[in-house]
C-alpha cells in the first residue's frame, strides 16, 4: 500500500472518473497564467480585486466571500470552525444525507464528531423528512449536496428552505460544486438564512481543477469563525489570476455544459441499449449499476484505456460505478469502448 500523497495513479488513459472538465479551461485562463514573470511569482497573492470580481459575478456582498484552496479546503475550515469539540460538552454532531462526498465524512471523523447517516430514499430521493428527524440540540452542521455527488440527483429548494428553517442553530451547508449543469442554485435565495453557507467550485464547469479555486458565500458572523481557522495566504498567486481571467470568458461555460448535456443523452442512450441501471444526473456525471458485472466493466473499462470511478465499495451505492460526461468526443469514445465491452460479457 502506497504512501505517496495524492489519487490513485491509473496511468494513461480517458480521464472520467474524477468528474474534471474534460476540455480544459477557458484560452483566457492560459493567456494569464503564461503572462506571469519571476517577480509576479515571488509575489505573495492580493485577494481583493478577486473577491470583488467573484462577488460581482455572483451577486453578492464581497463580505459575504471568502476564496478556498479548492472546495474540499472550504469544507475542512467549516469543519474546524462548526466541529472543534468543547472539553466536558457533548461530541458536536453532523448530519450526512448519504451517498455523501467523501471529504464530508473524513473532516468529520478527524475532529471526533458524530456523523448521522441518513439513507437515502427510493432512486436517491431526497430524504428531507429523514434529515429533521435526525437533528438534535447536538447537530453542529448539515451537508446538502445539491446535486448530489455520486448520484446526480436534485434537492429541491423546498426542502433547503425546511431544512434551514427548522434547524436554525445548525450551520447549513450548501455544496453547489455542480449547479452549473442543473442551471438552478439557491444562492439567490441563502442570503436570507443567517444559517446557510453556500460552497462554489470553479474546477468543474471553469475547468480550473488543477489551480484548486474554491468559494464559500455566507453572512459574515458564519464566516468570521472560518476566517479565524484559515490559513492566510491560502490560494496561490497563479490560482487567483486564472480565476480573474474565468470570470471574465463568458462563453465558455455555457459552451461545457452544452457538451455534457449531450454526453449525458449519449451515456444513456448506450446504457439503455447494454440494459444497465443508471439514474439521470443533474451533473456533469452519470451514475450506474453494474449489477454483479460492476467490477469486471469497471476493469474492462481501464483496460480500454477509459477510466471511471468504482463506487462499489460505498454501502450505499452498491454495484455501482461513475462516469464523468464531458466534451462529447471523450463521451464517444467511452460509449463506444462500453458497449463494445458490454456485447462480449
Amino acid at each position: 500500500m502506497t504512501r505517496i500523497q495524492g489519487v490513485p495513479d491509473f496511468g494513461p488513459g480517458l480521464r472520467l472518473h474524477l468528474n474534471e472538465n474534460t476540455g480544459g479551461c477557458s484560452p483566457a485562463v492560459v493567456a494569464a497564467v503564461r503572462a506571469f514573470d519571476a517577480r509576479g511569482l515571488a509575489t505573495y497573492p492580493d485577494y481583493r480585486a478577486a473577491v470583488i470580481e467573484t462577488a460581482a459575478f455572483l451577486g453578492v456582498d464581497p463580505e459575504w466571500l471568502v476564496l478556498t484552496n479548492g472546495l474540499d479546503e472550504g469544507v475542512l475550515l467549516t469543519a474546524i470552525a462548526c466541529l472543534t469539540q468543547t472539553p466536558g460538552a457533548p461530541a458536536p454532531e453532523v448530519v450526512m444525507p448519504m451517498p455523501a462526498f467523501e471529504t464530508y465524512i473524513t473532516t468529520a471523523k478527524a475532529l471526533g464528531a458524530r456523523i448521522v447517516a441518513v439513507p437515502p430514499g427510493p432512486d436517491y430521493a431526497f430524504p428531507t423528512a429523514a434529515v429533521l428527524a435526525a437533528v438534535t440540540p447536538n447537530t453542529r452542521l448539515i451537508y446538502i449536496n445539491n446535486p448530489n455527488n455520486p448520484t446526480g440527483q436534485r434537492v429541491s429548494k423546498q426542502a433547503i428552505r425546511r431544512i434551514a428553517s427548522e434547524a436554525s442553530h445548525a450551520i447549513v451547508f450548501v455544496d453547489e460544486a455542480y449547479h452549473d449543469f442543473m442551471e438552478e442554485n439557491f444562492l439567490d435565495e441563502a442570503v436570507s438564512y443567517p444559517n446557510v453557507l453556500v460552497g462554489r467550485t470553479f474546477s468543474k464547469a471553469h475547468g480550473l481543477a488543477g489551480m484548486r479555486v474554491g468559494i464559500m458565500v455566507a453572512p459574515p458572523p458564519v464566516l468570521e469563525p472560518i476566517r479565524f481557522v484559515m490559513p492566510l495566504f491560502n490560494l496561490n498567486v497563479v490560482a487567483v489570476q486564472a480565476l480573474r481571467a474565468a470570470l471574465t470568458d463568458r462563453d465558455f461555460t455555457p459552451w461545457y455544459v452544452t457538451q455534457a448535456t449531450e454526453s449525458k443523452r449519449r451515456l444513456y442512450d448506450v446504457l439503455d441499449r447494454v440494459g444497465l441501471k443508471y439514474w439521470r444526473s443533474a451533473a456533469n456525471f452519470v451514475l450506474v449499476d453494474g449489477g454483479a458485472r460492476a467490477s469486471e466493466i469497471v476493469d474492462g473499462l481501464l483496460a480500454h484505456g477509459v477510466l471511471v470511478r468504482d463506487r462499489t465499495k460505498d454501502p450505499y451505492c452498491p454495484n455501482c460505478f461513475r462516469i464523468t460526461a464531458g466534451v462529447v468526443e471523450h463521451t464517444q469514445e467511452a460509449v463506444e469502448a462500453l458497449e463494445a465491452l458490454c456485447a462480449n460479457q
